[in-house]
C-alpha cells in the first residue's frame, strides 16, 4: 500500500513539474512574439511589396519568392519547392453593374465570382428576378426566369456566434449560376457572403456543374448594393440592370508551394506540419486571408530557432499554393509527403484571420480531444481553449493522422473576407502576434508531448 502511495505522489509531483517547466517556457514563447517577433513586419512586406496574388499570376511567383526569403531569414535548417499546374483565371477590365431608377442611373457595387466567364462585350441588359433560395427559385421557373438575371438574395444567418458556420450555409448560393440557367437565366448575381453592409463586393469561386453545358455570367453583389436593389425590385417589378465583365480563364500556369523546416533532434523522422495558403484573391492584399496565416506559421519556426527550442521532431511550415482556387498545393505536397520516409504526426492550418486567439480546434472524437484538453490550464493566461472541431482545407489531404486549426475571433472575419478591403491596415499587430504565439505554443507541446494513439 505504501509503494502505491508513494508512485501516486511521484506521478503527481512529476505532473505538476512538468505543467510548471511548459507553462514557463509558453510565457517565454509570447514574450517572444510580442516584444521581438517580426510576425507584423512580415506581414506588411508580403501586402505591401507582393500584394494580391492570385494563383497564376505574376503576383504569385512573387510571392513563392517572398517565402523563401522569409523562411531563410526565419534560420529554417532546409528549404524546398514542391511544383503544382494551377488555374489561370484572370479578372480583366472593371465589372460594371447599373440599374435605371425612374430615369435616374444607379451604379452598385459587384464583382465578378472567380472562375466565371465574362459577359459579352457589349454587356447584358435585362430584367432581374430577386430569389431568396434554390428553392424559390424553382418555384418561379422558366416562363419568368427566362432571358433575365437571377439575384440571389441570401443573408448570412446572424443567429450563429462563429461566422464560419453563417459562411458555410450561405456559400452554396455563390455556384448558382448552374441552377440559374436551367430555367434560362443569362446571369446571376449573388449577395456578398458578410455580416457587414459596407459596400465591398466579395469575391470567391464559384464552381460551374459539369453536367450542365451552358454557363453564365456569375457576379457578387455588396452587402449595401444588395439592400439597395431589393428596395429597388420592391418598387419596380420591371427594373432592369446593366452587367458588364471582362474575365477569362487561360490556360494552367506552374507554380509551387514553399516549404520550410527544422530538423528534429531525436525523432527527425516524424514530422508536424503548421501552414497556411500563400495565394489570395486578387482583389485587396490578402492580409487576413492568408497572410496572416502564412506569416504566423513561419514566425513558429523563427520562435524556436531564437528561443533555442530543441525540438524533438522536424517540423515543417508550408506555405501552400492555389487554396483559394483550386486546392492543387494542398494535393501535391500529400502526393510528394507520401513518397518520403518520413511520418507525418500532426498538421495545424491558420486560415482564419490574424484576430484575437480564441482556441486550437482539434479534428477528433471525445477520446481523443481528452489527451489534448489536458493542456488547457497552460492557455488559459491567454484566455484560449481547446475545442473539438478543426482542421482546414489544405492540410485536410493529409489523411489519417490529427489535423488542427488555429481559430481567432470571428466577428469581423468576414467583413474583410475575398474583398479590396482585405488590406494590412485592417490587422492588428498584437492580436496577430498573439495568434503566432498561440501556434508556437501549441506545436511547442505536440513536438514535445506527441500526439495521441490508441
Amino acid at each position: 500500500m505504501r509503494f502505491f502511495i508513494l508512485l501516486l505522489i511521484f506521478i503527481t509531483t512529476n505532473f505538476f513539474a512538468q505543467q510548471n517547466e511548459d507553462s514557463l517556457q509558453i510565457r517565454k514563447i509570447y514574450s517572444y512574439h510580442l516584444t521581438k517577433g517580426r510576425t507584423y513586419a512580415n506581414l506588411r512586406s508580403l501586402c505591401k511589396e507582393v500584394g494580391a496574388r492570385l494563383s497564376g499570376s505574376k503576383q504569385a511567383v512573387k510571392a513563392i519568392d517572398w517565402a523563401k526569403q522569409a523562411m531563410i531569414k526565419a534560420g529554417v535548417d532546409s528549404i524546398y519547392l514542391v511544383p503544382c499546374m494551377v488555374p489561370h483565371w484572370v479578372r480583366g477590365k472593371k465589372e460594371k453593374c447599373e440599374v435605371n431608377n425612374n430615369n435616374k442611373t444607379e451604379t452598385l457595387s459587384v464583382c465578378a465570382l472567380g472562375g466565371s466567364i465574362g459577359t459579352p462585350v457589349n454587356g447584358i441588359k435585362t430584367k432581374v428576378i430577386e430569389v431568396s433560395s434554390f428553392e424559390e427559385l424553382e418555384k418561379i421557373g422558366t416562363e419568368k426566369i427566362k432571358g433575365n438575371i437571377v439575384f440571389y438574395n441570401v443573408s448570412f444567418d446572424k443567429e450563429f456566434i462563429h461566422t464560419g458556420n453563417a459562411y458555410g450555409k450561405a456559400v452554396k448560393y455563390r455556384s448558382g449560376a448552374s441552377m440559374a440557367v436551367k430555367y434560362g437565366a443569362v446571369a446571376s448575381i449573388t449577395k456578398s457572403m458578410t455580416t457587414s453592409d459596407n459596400d465591398f463586393p466579395h469575391t470567391g469561386m464559384m464552381k460551374y456543374d459539369s453536367l450542365v453545358k451552358q454557363k453564365i455570367p456569375a457576379f457578387a453583389i455588396s452587402a449595401r448594393g444588395a439592400e439597395k436593389l431589393s428596395s429597388l425590385l420592391s418598387q419596380n417589378k420591371n427594373l432592369e440592370m446593366y452587367l458588364y465583365s471582362d474575365c477569362v480563364t487561360l490556360p494552367d500556369e506552374p507554380s509551387y508551394s514553399v516549404v520550410g523546416e527544422i530538423h528534429g533532434k531525436e525523432i527527425p523522422n516524424e514530422v508536424i506540419v503548421v501552414g497556411g495558403h500563400l495565394d489570395s484573391w486578387d482583389l485587396g492584399e490578402g492580409a487576413h486571408d492568408d497572410g496572416a496565416g502564412i506569416v504566423q506559421s513561419i514566425e513558429v519556426l523563427a520562435a524556436f530557432k531564437k528561443l533555442n527550442i530543441k525540438n524533438k521532431r522536424t517540423i515543417r511550415c508550408i506555405a501552400y499554393m492555389n487554396e483559394e482556387n483550386g486546392t492543387r498545393g494542398g494535393e501535391t505536397y500529400t502526393e510528394s509527403a507520401s513518397k518520403e520516409s518520413k511520418k507525418h504526426i500532426a498538421a495545424l492550418e491558420s486560415d482564419m484571420g490574424g484576430f484575437s486567439p480564441r482556441a486550437i480546434g482539434v479534428d477528433a472524437k471525445q477520446d481523443t480531444l481528452t489527451y489534448y484538453k489536458k493542456w488547457q490550464p497552460l492557455f488559459e493566461p491567454y484566455y484560449v481553449f481547446i475545442k473539438q472541431g478543426g482542421g482546414g482545407t489544405d492540410i485536410s489531404k493529409l489523411k489519417g493522422i490529427p489535423q488542427f486549426s488555429f481559430e481567432p475571433d470571428s466577428q469581423r472575419y468576414f467583413d474583410f473576407h475575398h474583398t479590396a478591403d482585405d488590406v494590412f491596415e485592417h490587422v492588428n499587430k498584437r492580436e496577430l502576434e498573439l495568434g503566432a504565439a498561440t501556434i508556437s505554443s501549441f506545436i511547442y507541446l505536440l513536438d514535445k508531448y506527441g500526439t495521441y494513439t490508441k
